[in-house]
Order: C-alpha cells, then sequence, then structure tokens
C-alpha cells in the first residue's frame, strides 16, 4: 500500500477517495461533524468501536431511510459536535493506515484548500497524494478515475514539483477540462452509482472547489481544521 510506503517519510499525506470516502468527509466536517474512519468488515465490530468512541455508526449506503452513511447526501444535515463513525472498505482503511502522520481527506470539493492547507502543515517536507481507487466483487483492485483526476486536481492547486507519477495525475486533471464531469459521470465509478440511485452523491462530488473544509484526522476522527483554527 502506497501509505504503508510513504508514511515515515512524508509529514502529510491526503487521501483521495472522491466517490464516495473523501467526499463524505468534506461535507461532514464541514458542518462541525467528526468522522471517526473504521474499515468495512464486520459490523458488530464496528458497532463496538463506535460505542467505544461515543460515536453514532453509519448505516450501510443501501439503508435508506433517511439514515447517514457513506452516502454524502445523507450527511449534510449533520449538527456540529456529532460524532460518526463511517466505515469504508478503501478511504477509511487507508486513512488509518497513515498512524501517526498526518492524513487529509482530499476530493474535488475541497482541492484547493486541502492543497493549502497540506502545504501549511507540511512546512518544507514533502506531501504524499495516495488514490484510494475501488475494488471489484472479488475484492481485487480496481483503477478509479475520479480519484486520479481528484488527485490531480490537488496537485494541480499544490504547484510543487513532483514524482512524475504525480504529473501524470495532474496532467490529466488539466486534460480533462470541461470534460471531467462527463468522464467521472461516465466511469466505471459514476455510472455504478448512478445507477443505483445516487446520481445526488456524484453531483456533490463534481462541485469542484465549491468546498473550503481542510479535514485532517486528529485523534481518530476527521475535523475541519479550517474551523478550528
Amino acid at each position: 500500500m502506497g501509505v504503508e510506503t510513504l508514511r515515515k517519510r512524508v509529514p502529510v499525506l491526503v487521501i483521495v477517495d472522491v466517490l464516495s470516502f473523501s467526499t463524505a468527509v468534506d461535507i461532514a466536517v464541514s458542518k462541525g461533524a467528526y468522522i471517526l474512519p473504521f474499515p468495512s468488515g464486520d459490523r458488530s465490530a464496528a458497532q463496538k468501536a463506535a460505542s467505544a468512541a461515543d460515536a453514532h455508526l453509519g448505516a450501510p449506503r443501501q439503508a435508506g431511510g433517511g439514515q447517514v452513511s457513506l452516502s454524502p447526501r445523507t450527511l449534510a444535515q449533520l449538527a456540529a459536535g456529532t460524532r460518526l463513525m463511517l466505515p469504508s472498505p478503501n478511504g477509511s482503511r487507508i486513512s488509518l493506515a497513515g498512524e501517526e502522520t498526518l492524513v487529509m481527506a482530499g476530493c474535488l470539493r475541497n482541492a484547493r484548500a486541502v492543497a493549502a492547507h497540506a502545504r501549511y502543515l507540511a512546512g518544507d517536507g514533502d506531501i504524499a497524494v495516495i488514490l484510494a481507487g475501488e475494488r471489484w466483487p472479488d475484492g481485487s483492485l480496481r483503477p478509479a478515475i475520479e480519484d486520479l483526476l481528484g488527485a490531480g486536481a490537488i496537485l494541480d492547486a499544490l504547484d510543487l514539483p513532483m514524482s512524475p507519477e504525480a504529473v501524470i495525475a495532474r496532467e490529466a486533471f488539466r486534460s480533462a477540462g470541461v470534460n471531467l464531469e462527463s468522464l467521472i459521470r461516465q466511469s466505471v465509478s459514476g455510472r455504478e452509482l448512478i445507477d443505483e440511485g445516487y446520481a445526488d452523491d456524484v453531483a456533490l462530488a463534481l462541485d469542484i472547489n465549491g468546498s473550503t473544509a481542510t479535514p485532517v484526522l486528529r485523534d481518530g476522527a476527521y475535523r475541519n481544521d479550517a474551523i478550528h483554527a
């Protein structure tokens, strides 16, 4: 995993999971809520962890009924101070792998804000931008162009010397131009969510630079550093 390789080399890691963990975190923390990542798996273990952390446990995305979940649209009305544990197979798992390194949740919504805050937190150090990717039904990793483009947006805003891999992500974002939204909607992940009835979540994820939130994982929970500064 990229996080495990880089966490000892950089002061700041930016996790990019556009559809939908990073977008969900951005929306929640912009309301003053706290998101506690938990890797998907045993629901009973998640409930115990949430209780121990004095947090609500997010429902599965498919739960419906107005329950808060990984679906970003369900988080828009969270009250300030809410502590929500959010299971996620990629975003949460990768966030927790950062260990003692500062971890941020970046997406298209907050690309500029996250880039600026990452530079502030890193000082003279390097910044690693990690693409979460997706998974096929058999559990194997699936490339996700939405994360490539989201990472590219953050790297473009960082405007720092970068590795060849980072250059490719940045240039992918730049070359997408006005087609970026349609590319993501038509991607495997975008079509999957839209077909399942989550077109609103995709639209929220595509609100490019519409957020000034700067989600940082501190003491086991993402919070908006812009509020706490």
